[in-house]
């Protein structure tokens, strides 16, 4: 890794607060809801296929996926599922954005240390509303220079965020629990990263081979950061 870092981004969902476990818990009540049309992982497996067909055009977060939800429940049920089921699931949907924000640990006592020495930056994808939302109600927005909330995290997005910071791709170095979105794009282009994995994973965000990389660092908890930037 890079000893010349100067800047540093962090992921949001799952790497700074509780996220993903709050979808798959949506997605079990869900699958419950269809019960009657298909077994509980018929029903998941369907609605990842109508999530990666919906994401060119709906993009990542939680209205996409509500919208999602009700596009499954119509296909799934050849359009016999009631109006009250549906109704049922645009409830979830309501409930899931409204989640409270719950950090993960260590985060307040990492971002104070890195801030006095570096740029700190939030990088993550999703929806403008709902992680603006999570943003202010996390309390961290005072810890950042800069906070940047992308339609997706491919090279040519985190090119553009480098740019945007004035900064070298050699010197940013980018904290996510995703080794798909967080990790992979920034080695391509000779950035840094640094995997904190979180224990539930997204099934679209999963990669087969571990990553190799001089920029490369896997750590089991955030605080291990501050180890590697000493």
């Amino acid at each position: 890794m890079n000893q010349n870092i100067k800047t540093i981004a962090f992921d949001a969902d799952d790497t700074m607060w509780e996220n993903e476990i709050y979808y798959r818990e949506t997605e079990h009540k869900y699958c419950q809801l269809l019960s009657n049309f298909l077994s509980e992982e018929e029903v998941s497996l369907e609605l990842l296929k109508i999530e990666i067909q919906n994401m060119d055009l709906y993009g990542y977060g939680a209205k996409a996926f509500i919208l999602s939800l009700i596009e499954n429940a119509l296909k799934i049920s050849n359009h016999k599922v009631d109006t009250k089921t549906i109704e049922n699931i645009i409830e979830l949907g309501k409930e899931l954005i409204s989640k409270p924000i719950k950090l993960l640990p260590e985060v307040v006592e990492v971002l104070t240390v890195l801030n006095k020495k570096y740029k700190l930056v939030l990088a993550t994808k999703g929806d403008l509303l709902d992680q603006e939302r999570k943003l202010k109600n996390s309390g961290l927005i005072k810890f950042f220079h800069h906070v940047e909330i992308m339609s997706d995290k491919r090279e040519i997005d985190y090119e553009n965020l480098i740019k945007k910071l004035n900064v070298k791709a050699e010197e940013f170095l980018m904290i996510g629990n995703s080794a798909k979105s967080d990790c992979l794009p920034l080695l391509n282009i000779g950035s840094n990263a640094i995997l904190i994995p979180y224990h539930t994973t997204w099934a679209h965000e999963r990669i087969e081979n571990p990553i190799v990389h001089q920029n490369f660092k896997q750590i089991e908890k955030l605080s291990e950061v501050l180890e590697i930037l000493s």
